[in-house]
């Protein structure tokens, strides 16, 4: 199911926003123009992302440092070794943001 979260416009390139769609806490990134999201969930210890880095294309844990691939969710340094879950996002008509919760 697609939820809006805001318009594409209000997510500046290189940032990303904190949404609760369902019972999930998603963090919408903008990389460059393309959108990506992912469970606002460090694997390593269900720590929030949430205030974290992007560096490089990944998002870093403020806890612990593990960084998460954010194209697709992967752990790509320790403590971390299990992806967090990625969701679809889309740019409707009304160019809003919108992430699919499955």
């Amino acid at each position: 199911m697609w939820h809006p979260v805001k318009p594409a416009q209000e997510i500046e390139p290189g940032t990303y926003v904190r949404v609760e769609l369902d019972e999930y806490d998603v963090l919408v990134f903008n990389l460059e123009g393309e959108f990506f999201a992912l469970e606002d969930r460090c694997t390593h210890d269900d720590a929030e992302l949430d205030g974290g880095d992007v560096v490089d294309g990944c998002i870093k844990c403020p806890r612990h440092g593990a960084c998460f691939d954010i194209k697709t969710g992967d752990a790509k340094s320790a403590p971390a070794y299990e992806a967090t879950d990625r969701f679809e996002c889309r740019i409707n008509e009304q160019a809003i943001v919108e992430v699919d919760i499955d």
